[in-house]
C-alpha cells in the first residue's frame, strides 16, 4: 500500500505531459507551430553531443528547481508535516487491518486536520513551480529546438507505456510510415523532449539529496 506520494515527481510529470505532442504542446505558439520540438537543421549535431546536451539541460533546470525549492519552501516545516502525516496514515491502516473500530474512530477525529496538513503540504510543493514554469517554458520552447533534432535517440522497443497519445516518449510504428511525419522511417526513436524528461527523473533524486531538498524522510 502506497501511503505517501511524492508531489515533486507528479507536478514534473505534469508539467512535461504539457510540453509533449505532435502539435508541440500547449505552449505551441513558442514553437512558431513547428510540428513538434527539435529542429531539421539543429545547431548541435551528432547522437553523442545531443544526448550529452539535453542530459545537461536537464541536470541544470533540476538543480536551478532545487534551489528555489530550497530558498521557498521551509523544509523543516515540511519534515514535520509529511511526518506526522504519514505516521496518521500507517496508524489508521494498521487499525482498518485489525478492525479496530474504536482506534479507527479515534484516529478518525483528526482527518480534518491530516487532510490540512496534506494540503498545506501540496501548497509549499506547488510554489516553487509557479517560478520554475516560466523559465522551463522558455527554455523548452526557445532554446532546445535550435540547439537539437527532433528525435535524439534510438530505443530497442517503444517506451509509450501509457495507453493513447497523451504521453509518447517514441515513434509509433504508423508515425515512421508517415513520410510527412518527423518520425518517417524511425520507428522507437525517442523525442527530443522525451530524452530531457527521461535525464530529468533520473538525475533529480540525487539533485534533491545533494542540495537537501529530497521528500524521502529515511
Amino acid at each position: 500500500m502506497i501511503d505517501y506520494l511524492d508531489y515533486n515527481f507528479i507536478l514534473f510529470f505534469l508539467d512535461n505531459v504539457f510540453l509533449q505532442g505532435d502539435d508541440g504542446g500547449i505552449f505551441s505558439f513558442l514553437s512558431q507551430n513547428r510540428q513538434a520540438l527539435g529542429s531539421d537543421d539543429p545547431i548541435v549535431k551528432g547522437v553523442i553531443l545531443t544526448l550529452f546536451g539535453v542530459t545537461g539541460f536537464g541536470i541544470l533546470l533540476n538543480i536551478f528547481n532545487s534551489l528555489v525549492r530550497k530558498k521557498m519552501v521551509d523544509q523543516d516545516k515540511l519534515s514535520r508535516i509529511m511526518k506526522e502525516t504519514r505516521g496518521w496514515q500507517k496508524e489508521r491502516m494498521a487499525a482498518m487491518r485489525a478492525k479496530d473500530q474504536a482506534k479507527i474512530a479515534e484516529l478518525g477525529k483528526k482527518s480534518s486536520y491530516m487532510n490540512k496538513m496534506s494540503m498545506e503540504m501540496m501548497q509549499m510543493n506547488m510554489r516553487p513551480m509557479m517560478i520554475t514554469f516560466v523559465p522551463l517554458i522558455l527554455i523548452f520552447y526557445l532554446v532546445l529546438p535550435q540547439l537539437f533534432a527532433y528525435t535524439v535517440a534510438f530505443s530497442p522497443i517503444s517506451l509509450n507505456v501509457i495507453p493513447g497519445d497523451l504521453f509518447q516518449l517514441t515513434c509509433t510504428a504508423e508515425q515512421a510510415l508517415d513520410v510527412e511525419h518527423i518520425c518517417f522511417g524511425k520507428e522507437n526513436a525517442l523525442y527530443l523532449w522525451a530524452w530531457y524528461f527521461l535525464s530529468s527523473i533520473s538525475f533529480s533524486g540525487i539533485i534533491m539529496k545533494l542540495t537537501k531538498t529530497s521528500m524521502n524522510l529515511s
